[in-house]
């Protein structure tokens, strides 16, 4: 068993050298020349500064010169800590000051943007700098990397925090190790996938897809983010490249399934399609299905507090477009508990709390003691000994098949007239059931009682189209009051609606 992901890189590169590692447009790097670059950078930070597990931060445009980075500083026996270059300076700010990095790796391009924030004990190491790699230095690297275990920490990815700073989640080599051996083997990764790799170098999904680059000798396709507002492009390159695998949060999905594209381009080498991170509409995931009737769909579930994903559901059955899709089952050396408000495992058909213990859990967020504590508690169910479970904040509940289902957050669930309502319950008729529209958020108006919602569309709808065809599907008291349209809906980093920034446009 492997006790650092570098253990699965070296394995690799020996098997392969020649085959290309990552392709970014008319750039490849393959492994052989990623491994000697990752180790010459690598050398250059130890030589400055005889630090290990310690957090170091990228600061570049997703790119093969990020993977170079994240792949150096986990050669050196550090923790790399991806930083968005689209975000605003004060959130860049906020986070640096909280985790503290011992360097930043950054390019000659981003140099004294980064350099303006930074506090003066932040080494920094520019990667466009010439680099010699020399053998005895990996040998040197390897020796360190020997004593390290696999509860070290091997990244720190950054997630939303209702203070305005970011949570600085930290995540291990044994949870990364453990999701990558379970999910290769369970859902049949071979030796030779090509990824389609769309999410931001932010993300916990691209990590994973290092892991796979890593140990499954696959090659990654990076993907401009900024052809998220041209799926038709993303689309070419997949064909292009031949992609075999892609692991995406569904929103770009719904928009391909919604532009009817994939009846433009066939997707023909295309076998595995995992997605994650909100929850996929019933009519686009069929589009997709009927148009690669021989792919296999995965849907995970699990924030980021918990690696990559806790539970899965192979779609191995049809289901009607109105028809949620489960999350599934729980995966390996991870358990799920679903408690009531009583702290109290729920009966079949009970909706709860989806709690998880197990070797996924994140090891905490950095520097925060605090709210470590608050989201990471002992197990209520046992008394016995100290067990940590990680508590999601997300109600579901167990369907007559044994399934999980999604049923929404804690905090969207509101007391409206007296009734207690879940609001994504309204987003779920409004967009699966009734289809009126692609993309919809449902927020609530504490101060003056009013249910609203926002939806993405080119036209504006009637509120009398809205509350007729809603009112046939809900209650009343559920029906919203309101109605804004958007051109766009806006995203936080993780790709998934910024529900805050609505929350507190409504509130203001």
């Amino acid at each position: 068993m492997q006790i650092n992901v570098i253990e699965y890189f070296t394995k690799t590169v020996k098997l392969h050298p020649d085959k290309y590692a990552v392709i970014e447009g008319n750039q490849k790097i393959t492994f052989q020349d990623l491994q000697r670059r990752s180790v010459a950078i690598a050398s250059n930070i130890v030589s400055r500064s005889d630090i290990c597990n310690c957090p170091i931060a990228v600061y570049l445009p997703k790119s093969i010169n990020t993977v170079i980075a994240d792949m150096s500083i986990t050669y050196s026996g550090n923790t790399y800590m991806n930083l968005d270059v689209k975000a605003p300076l004060e959130r860049i700010f906020n986070i640096l000051k909280q985790v503290e990095p011992a360097f930043v790796i950054t390019d000659s391009r981003h140099m004294e943007l980064i350099k303006s924030i930074l506090p003066v004990s932040v080494k920094v190491c520019l990667i466009d700098n010439i680099y010699t790699f020399r053998a005895e230095d990996e040998a040197c690297l390897l020796t360190r990397l020997s004593h390290l275990i696999d509860t070290d920490p091997y990244c720190i990815i950054n997630t939303s925090g209702s203070t305005g700073t970011p949570k600085s989640v930290v995540l291990n080599h044994k949870s990364f190790i453990d999701f990558t051996e379970w999910s290769t083997e369970t859902l049949e990764i071979t030796n030779n996938e090509i990824i389609g790799s769309l999410s931001p170098s932010v993300f916990d999904i691209y990590s994973h897809e290092l892991c796979m680059m890593m140990s499954k000798s696959s090659t990654i396709v990076l993907l401009p983010e900024h052809l998220s507002a041209f799926p038709v492009k993303i689309l070419e390159i997949l064909k292009k490249e031949e992609v075999s695998y892609i692991f995406w949060v569904p929103t770009i999905m719904v928009n391909i399934a919604n532009m009817d594209l994939l009846s433009k381009i066939e997707l023909f080498h295309l076998k595995t399609v995992w997605f994650a991170g909100e929850v996929f509409p019933t009519k686009q995931y069929n589009y997709w299905h009927r148009n690669l009737p021989e792919t296999k769909f995965v849907n995970l579930y699990g924030p980021i507090e918990i690696t990559l994903d806790c539970t899965y559901f192979i779609v191995n059955r049809e289901f009607e477009d109105g028809e949620p899709l489960p999350i599934g089952f729980p995966c390996r050396n991870t358990s799920i508990l679903i408690l009531n408000e009583n702290n109290e495992p729920c009966k079949q058909g009970e909706e709860g709390e989806l709690c998880v213990r197990g070797t996924s859990l994140a090891m905490g967020y950095y520097n925060n003691s605090e709210k470590t504590a608050a989201a990471f508690v002992q197990n209520p169910l046992n008394s016995k000994y100290p067990e940590i479970i990680y508590r999601t904040g997300d109600i579901v509940a167990i369907n007559e098949r044994g399934e999980i289902m999604f049923k929404g957050r804690r905090d969207t669930l509101v007391k409206h007239l007296g009734y207690r309502i879940e609001l994504g319950e309204i987003e779920h008729v409004v967009v699966n059931t009734l289809h009126l529209v692609s993309n919809g958020c449902v927020v609530y108006n504490h101060s003056i009682k009013e249910i609203i919602l926002i939806y993405e569309g080119r036209e504006d709808i009637p509120a009398a189209k809205f509350r007729q065809q809603i009112g046939q599907n809900l209650p009343k008291y559920m029906i919203p009051t309101k109605y804004i349209r958007l051109d766009e809906m806006p995203m936080n980093a993780n790709g998934k609606i910024d529900r805050l920034k609505l929350q507190n446009q409504i509130n203001e």
